[in-house]
């Protein structure tokens, strides 16, 4: 059920474009005009993809009480492969030169054998193909959210995401773009009117004599996505040394701590990663010694309290992929709600709740604040606190 039920991986895209109008029976139809199964191309060929009605796997049918909820819509995009591993082929290959060659056998193929024993295997792998062997099945739950003006895919790999934008660009004529940490930074300086500010920053040096180069970083003018592993940074250390309750730019308010899992790397490529499983990894004097030495987060386990939900995930600090994603009630033993439009409606608030904490980083971020915050910052990774509190605290 994808978005309905359990925990959810997603990534977001915001609609740049929407000329389809409001959910209706044209969308189930364009759906069932683009599921699964419709093409003739050969799997050996390429890949199939096309819309699933999102219950399960095989499920192609489409109607407005099970795919139209409200202000969004829930379906799946199921891409089709028939892979053929590579010594099965290899084998083939044999095969049809020991055909070929007869008494010749012993002896180096020729091209013109080697082309013709080719020939041969392609031929059945579109056999192979056309049997349906070897068909691999691969299904990504989607949730259109025109109430938000998003798309969540369920799915935290980038090829398989934009295999599945591909698709719902082509067949609802939208357009979109991916919610990755740099593009909360966009939005952000957008509406507060900080465009210039945003396009003079760089990534920051935190500790003295150390460079400001970031390897995963390409560099590209318009990309801001190294500010989510400062966001990260920035998180642990409001947390670190002041509550844990932070004031949103809503006047609600959002409690939260690092939980579970937390991944490091050196942004100069020279210290390599670090990777910590606990109840509370930055608790650990490990942690500490980690970003004392330079290196940034990636990836973190959070957990987050507003207005009475409690969102646990899995954060990639780049990307703004939100992985493992649960959403519960404080007290309810963990018990996830099962109606969908509260469903949907919590997921709706997650998102929210990330983004504005997103956003007060960004409101010290972008501009002169970022002086002064950075110079605590600094302070606390180079004080003894950093590790003598995660002693105490283990």
């Amino acid at each position: 059920m994808g978005f309905l039920s359990g925990s959810v991986t997603f990534e977001r895209f915001r609609i740049e474009k929407d000329s389809s109008g409001s959910f209706g029976d044209e969308h189930l139809e364009i759906l069932k005009q683009h599921r699964i199964g419709k093409s003739n191309a050969s799997l050996h060929e390429q890949p199939s993809i096309g819309f699933t009605g999102g219950s399960h796997l095989l499920d192609t049918e489409f109607d407005r009480e099970k795919n139209i909820l409200g202000e969004a819509m829930h379906f799946g995009v199921r891409i089709d492969t028939c892979s053929i591993p590579g010594p099965i082929k290899r084998a083939w290959m044999q095969i049809e030169l020991v055909g070929i060659m007869g008494d010749q056998l012993g002896s180096r193929p020729t091209k013109a054998q080697r082309e013709e024993a080719k020939e041969a295997v392609d031929a059945r792998c579109e056999l192979e193909a056309q049997k349906g062997n070897y068909k691999r099945m691969a299904e990504t739950s989607i949730l259109w959210d025109a109430d938000t003006e998003t798309v969540f895919l369920g799915s935290a790999s980038e090829k398989t995401n934009d295999s599945c934008i591909d698709l719902l660009e082509r067949a609802f004529g939208l357009e979109f773009s991916r919610v990755s940490s740099g593009k909360l930074a966009l939005e952000y300086a957008h509406e507060a009117g900080t465009n210039a500010e945003l396009f003079a920053i760089e990534p920051t040096a935190f500790l003295p004599g150390e460079s400001a180069q970031v390897t995963w970083w390409n560099g590209m003018t318009d990309n801001y996505d190294y500010l989510g592993n400062e966001f990260l940074l920035w998180l642990w250390w409001k947390w670190d040394t002041g509550p844990d309750t932070l004031l949103l730019a809503d006047e609600s308010e959002v409690s939260g701590m690092f939980a579970r899992s937390l991944s490091l790397d050196c942004p100069q490529g020279e210290h390599g990663k670090e990777s910590i499983s606990s109840e509370s990894p930055v608790a650990l004097p490990e942690a500490g010694m980690a970003i004392r030495m330079g290196k940034l987060p990636r990836k973190a386990g959070l957990t987050l309290v507003r207005n009475g939900e409690q969102y646990d995930f899995n954060l990639q600090a780049e990307t703004g992929i939100l992985g493992s994603a649960k959403i519960s009630h404080p007290g309810d033993s963990g018990t996830e709600m099962k109606d969908t439009g509260d469903r949907i409606e919590s997921l709706r608030t997650m998102a929210e709740t990330f983004d504005l904490l997103f956003e007060l980083f960004c409101a010290k971020r972008i501009g002169k604040a970022w002086t002064a915050e950075s110079k605590k910052l600094t302070q606390w990774l180079q004080s003894d606190a950093t590790i003598r509190k995660r002693k105490t605290a283990a």
